[in-house]
């Protein structure tokens, strides 16, 4: 027998073997168990993430002579036909080669016959987005209302591409791209089948680079252990792999955090001796802060960093000891380099170039640790020079002292103390104060405030009378000038004062006329006007 490839020899083959699909898995096993199958099923999803796998484990199960708690038996005739991809009654149709009207056509005379045996009969299209318009068009009826023995699985990695005539007859499954602590263990789980011994990181590494995809991880665990003779370690995936060794980008994280560009030159020359790709080493670095900023916000949070626990712990000693805003300058600068790595004539040159412009980047700290003094110890990272931290000072600080309470001055109530009133008043309550630019303050006796509302304006006097507006002014008026106040708006046929209105115009009108005499008298203004024969005029914006 030709030897089998990881991923067709470990194929799943029932729902309780997909790796990181359990919302699929429950939701099909749920259908089983209620007889609630759809006639037309799509699956998409990233690329080896179990999308036909799905679909075959569906089509046993449905087909299975003796089920165990709806799942396959897998060794009834008709699971083993199925195992084998020899069943009569499960149609695999691959989307791509058989794109054109004429195989939907067959397809749909195909789809009247009834099963050699069992219950049903399964149609599965592979790559369902690769068939024609004119394909679709005609599948269109016998996916909407197909006989009762024929259920269409359809899979595909480009669900934008189908019309949405068929998405709207179909009931749609979306896998999810795999974490990588689960595509660890499944890696882990087969070297111990087979009998591989591999370290944990080495295994780890496989899965980063697998990106999601079971099917890709799996094909990269066939090429590494085909490289190496022994135990699958770090440095033997890296090499095979052509990956950065991880000790590397953290010996850089680490001196890139304590600002250390003489150990960054050193780190530059082991890049440099490794062939170490300048993209690839970027990419992995943008990744690095990325978790140790999530980290910084929300240390309990680890959900979103998909790293070993050993990784996450060095990360969560980085995120201590870093302000957030220092984190996010290295990461912007990091997402610029790569940038600028994509346009560069020398790829390497312009890597070593920004990551010493990284290194010698001002540090950002956190302002309140500055005010008081705190110092912030730097974590240890194995392989790593130990951090120095933020220079500490020679003596022990000493805490800040408290400020006295600032003594908070009311200001007098006379008409100056009103107009200030009135220009306080316009920014809380600018229709209240309208009103009140045009009442005159005539007067205070202990603490009664007389107000004058001129002939013009007696309208306001009333206005103001109102138990609402009353009330209203009342409260301002303790508020600005303290408790104790009250207040009586009069008529008057000719005030006894100036409102705040005119004399807010007569102080504009005192600065200008200050203004213009300091420019009329300025020596370079006197002296165009010698030359020139003329007499200088000074607009003001109201002209």
């Amino acid at each position: 027998m030709s030897y089998q490839v990881f991923a067709r020899k470990y194929r799943p083959q029932s729902f309780d073997q997909l790796v990181g699909q359990s919302h699929i898995s429950q939701t099909l096993i749920n259908a089983l168990k209620t007889g609630r199958v759809p006639h037309a099923i799509l699956f998409t999803g990233l690329r080896g993430t179990g999308k036909t796998t799905s679909a075959r484990i569906l089509a046993k199960t449905l087909r299975c002579e003796n089920p165990v708690n709806f799942a396959p038996c897998n060794v009834c005739n008709s699971c083993v036909e199925a195992t084998k991809g020899s069943a009569v009654d499960i149609i695999e149709i691959d989307g791509a080669s058989n794109n054109g009207v004429d195989a939907i056509r067959d397809l749909r005379d195909n789809v009247m016959f009834m099963p050699t045996s069992g219950k049903y009969k399964i149609f599965i299209i592979d790559e369902v987005h690769m068939l024609s318009t004119s394909a679709f068009n005609a599948l269109l009826k016998t996916l909407e209302e197909p006989p009762a023995h024929v259920i269409f699985m359809m899979a595909t990695t480009e669900v934008h591409k189908i019309p949405q005539t068929i998405l709207s007859r179909c009931q749609r499954f979306d896998l999810r791209r795999i974490p990588f602590k689960q595509l660890t263990g499944l890696l882990k789980k087969i070297c111990d089948l087979e009998n591989i011994e591999a370290d944990e990181k080495a295994l780890w590494l496989i899965a980063r680079q697998g990106d999601g995809s079971a099917r890709d991880s799996l094909s990269l665990l066939d090429q590494v252990v085909n490289f190496t003779t022994g135990k699958l370690s770090e440095q033997n995936v890296a090499g095979v792999l052509g990956l950065t060794d991880r000790g590397l980008i953290y010996d850089v994280f680490a001196h890139l955090i304590e600002r250390n560009p003489k150990a960054i030159i050193a780190d530059l020359e082991k890049a440099h001796t490794m062939g170490t790709s300048p993209s690839l080493f970027f990419e992995e670095l943008i990744q690095l802060l990325r978790h140790t900023i999530v980290l910084k916000t929300a240390p309990e949070n680890e959900s979103l960093i998909d790293l070993p626990i050993e990784e996450s712990q060095v990360l969560k000693e980085f995120a201590k000891s870093q302000s957030d805003s220092d984190l996010h300058m290295l990461f912007d600068m990091a997402l610029k380099s790569l940038s600028d790595l994509v346009r560069a004539t020398d790829p390497f040159m312009v890597f070593e170039v920004c990551l010493l412009r990284m290194a010698q980047a001002p540090r950002i700290s956190d302002i309140q640790n500055l005010l008081s003094g705190v110092q912030v110890a730097a974590p240890q990272v194995v392989g790593a020079p130990k951090f120095q931290g933020l220079p500490k000072s020679e003596s022990t600080p000493q805490p800040a002292a408290k400020p006295e309470p600032v003594k908070v001055v009311k200001p007098s109530l006379n008409s100056e103390g009103w107009m200030k009133f009135v220009t306080y008043l316009k920014q809380e309550n600018a229709f209240l104060a309208a009103k009140l630019d045009n009442i005159v303050f005539a007067g205070l006796n202990e603490k009664h405030l007389t107000l004058q509302a001129a002939a013009q304006f007696s309208f306001l006097a009333d206005q103001m009378s109102q138990a609402e507006t009353h009330q209203k002014l009342q409260g301002f008026i303790d508020s600005f000038f303290g408790e104790g106040y009250t207040f009586t708006v009069v008529k008057a046929k000719v005030a006894s004062g100036d409102s705040a209105k005119s004399m807010n115009q007569k102080i504009e009108k005192e600065t200008e006329d200050k203004i213009t005499t300091e420019i009329m008298q300025d020596p370079r203004v006197q002296a165009a006007q010698r030359v020139f024969k003329a007499q200088a005029k000074i607009i003001s914006n109201k002209e």
